[in-house]
């Protein structure tokens, strides 16, 4: 059976969901869910995703993205395979955690009511999964973003974008009546719900309008082949870790040329490559080879042990 076509396109936003291998567990405790979140939350930092909810089951999760830079199946390369290598970690287990390919639902962003209704579907997943008592609020499921839209604005992760699900609610401010009509909003939908307007979201392969449906046909049926693609994302991440290095360059007065005439043990190259890891999803030997480390293993080696300096010194600052 053929693979379904991953389209990727600046802006766009994605209902992605994934299962547990043979729909086993991929949680097995709270800080399990903490390190999920946690990883979710760098591969944002990575890559630039705004993320628009999020929720954490037993054995599956979903998340609602929007990716300003076209690097959907990069990041999640990333983000499921770095989730995997810490729960087999710390479980002492091997081998793949997640069952086969993510299943990813392209969302109309136009606001015309499909984010929301995605939005909707992903928060009220801990009511079809019959885990929350008729008395208690969704707000008592922690984990899924639902909890941090309703706090105030400096108490949410960074990552987390609001402001989007609040428009197409015609909320107009983030304040704390605008967040208690947000709660009553979906309190509501808890009480009607049928299951029958989410068909759409569990079946199909996209979500909007028709004239949106046929763009996304007309986008695929245009696409270059799959290593054309592949081509393109790579480049989408090399183009942020290139405007990172220029930045750091520009402050240490450098240009390319000294990076190749410094050490390859260079303390102020090896933080540039730290934040590079940190920061973007360009792989060990790029940088490594953008920045005159000698092998990948050295260069990963060498950020490794910044782990052990002081405070004042482990910071990504180059002067």
């Amino acid at each position: 059976m053929p693979r379904q076509l991953r389209l990727e396109y600046a802006g766009a936003i994605y209902h992605v969901m994934n299962r547990g291998d043979r729909r086993e567990p991929i949680f097995h405790d709270d800080l399990d869910r903490k390190q999920f979140v946690a990883a979710l939350g760098e591969a944002c930092t990575k890559t630039d995703w705004q993320m628009h909810a999020y929720c954490l089951m037993n054995n599956h999760f979903h998340l609602v993205l929007e990716t300003p830079n076209a690097n959907l199946v990069a990041g999640m390369r990333w983000f499921l395979s770095t989730y995997t290598a810490r729960f087999n970690r710390r479980h002492k287990q091997f081998g793949h955690l997640f069952s086969g390919r993510y299943k990813s639902l392209i969302v109309d962003g136009s606001g015309s009511g499909y984010l929301r209704t995605v939005c909707d579907y992903v928060h009220l997943n801990p009511v079809r999964a019959k885990l929350l008592p008729l008395e208690q609020k969704l707000r008592d499921y922690a984990w899924s973003s639902w909890p941090e839209y309703l706090k105030p604005p400096a108490q949410r992760p960074r990552w987390l974008r609001v402001d989007r699900l609040l428009g197409e609610l015609h909320i107009p401010k983030d304040s704390t009546a605008g967040r208690e009509e947000l709660e009553n909003h979906l309190e509501q939908r808890r009480a009607q719900e049928d299951g029958g307007e989410f068909k759409s979201i569990r079946r199909g392969w996209c979500l909007g309008g028709e004239t949106f449906r046929q763009e996304l046909l007309a986008q695929a049926s245009t696409r270059a082949g799959e290593n054309h693609h592949a081509q393109t994302r790579r480049e989408t991440a090399e183009e942020k870790a290139r405007r990172i290095l220029q930045e750091e360059l520009d402050k240490l007065g450098w240009t390319v040329k000294d990076l190749a005439a410094r050490s390859k043990s260079d303390i102020r190259k090896v933080r540039l490559a730290r934040r590079l890891r940190t920061e973007t999803s360009v792989t060990w030997k790029w940088i490594s080879a953008e920045l005159h480390l000698g092998t990948w293993t050295h260069a990963a080696s060498q950020v490794a042990k910044l782990k052990t300096e002081p405070k004042e010194q482990n910071e990504f600052r180059l002067e």
